[in-house]
């Protein structure tokens, strides 16, 4: 079985020092649709059918993520997305046939991290407040990016969460374990990761996965107020904010995360889950909607 490359040296990490941050345009991205008003960047992620964090996808969010790290007038970045089923799907199944997808994106990453691992840290890193507005679903590395966000709002009968690797054979390999361990208990943490379940957003909210469920009609207006309000708050106020939270260095779990996750992801029951997945229509409108019991059947 094929495997995705990634960098196993350990060393301190670093704050993506490898990287010329450039100044990009807006008409950059062809996934991703950015407007800008009062301090406040939305980022509308357009991946269809069902945006897939697929290579592209994911490179593009991180070139945009270094492009406005210096800017002094962004201060929120709310993201969204322009189908109301889906947020982000989960990593793209169909790298199970290309080994080296990942290389440059691995190259450019902290050395000690893998680049799913790495792409989470960069939105965690952010010195903007990053705000996830969730109306439809997001599962697997998708549900890591939500994660990563400072806060996460979502649409009640509408948004869904899931780490749904268990059913692909393998564990989380994006900061899951580590994130989820950071927002609720143990035992719900385990729930997750092992139940493997479709999590609705009034759940969610309980466990403390993301900040609230709101009514779909409602999540719009609330999060534009809520990033409007912060991106108009004094200047220094969200970098003290930011900088009085206790510090958490995930290293150690990440390393232990990543373990795991190449561990069973060598192993044949992940390929053939992973390819009858994809043969049983993963990665489509009809079977997105329904990833959990798909997955599921092939395990009858």
């Amino acid at each position: 079985m094929n495997t995705i490359k990634v960098n196993g040296a350990k060393h301190q990490r670093q704050s993506f020092p490898r990287i010329e941050i450039l100044r990009m345009t807006d008409t950059d991205f062809s996934r991703l649709r950015i407007s800008r008003a009062d301090g406040v960047t939305t980022i509308t992620i357009d991946n269809p059918p069902v945006n897939v964090l697929d290579v592209p996808l994911m490179s593009e969010i991180r070139r945009f993520l270094l492009s406005v790290r210096n800017e002094p007038d962004t201060r929120v970045l709310v993201f969204q997305s322009a189908d109301p089923e889906f947020f982000i799907a989960h990593v793209d199944m169909t790298l199970i046939d290309d080994p080296h997808a990942f290389d440059e994106i691995a190259r450019e990453a902290s050395e000690d991290l893998n680049p799913f691992q790495a792409f989470g840290e960069l939105l965690r890193e952010q010195p903007q407040v990053t705000i996830v507005k969730l109306a439809g679903l997001a599962r697997g590395g998708g549900a890591e990016f939500v994660a990563a966000a400072d806060m996460v709002f979502a649409a009640e009968g509408r948004a869904g969460l899931a780490q749904c690797e268990a059913l692909m054979g393998i564990t989380p390999g994006g900061g899951a374990t580590q994130y989820l361990s950071s927002r609720m208990t143990r035992g719900r943490t385990l729930e997750v990761i092992l139940g493997a379940d479709l999590m609705d957003a009034t759940t969610a909210e309980r466990y403390g996965w993301i900040n609230r469920a709101l009514p779909a009609s409602e999540l719009d207006g609330f999060v534009n107020r809520l990033a409007r309000d912060i991106a108009a708050l004094p200047e220094g106020v969200i970098a003290a904010a930011r900088k009085a939270l206790p510090p958490v260095d995930l290293r150690e779990g990440f390393r232990r995360e990543h373990d795991a996750w190449a561990g069973l992801f060598e192993r044949p029951a992940a390929e053939k889950l992973i390819r009858g997945g994809l043969k049983a229509g993963a990665q489509t409108k009809d079977g997105e909607r329904n990833l959990e019991s798909l997955l599921r059947a092939l395990e009858a």
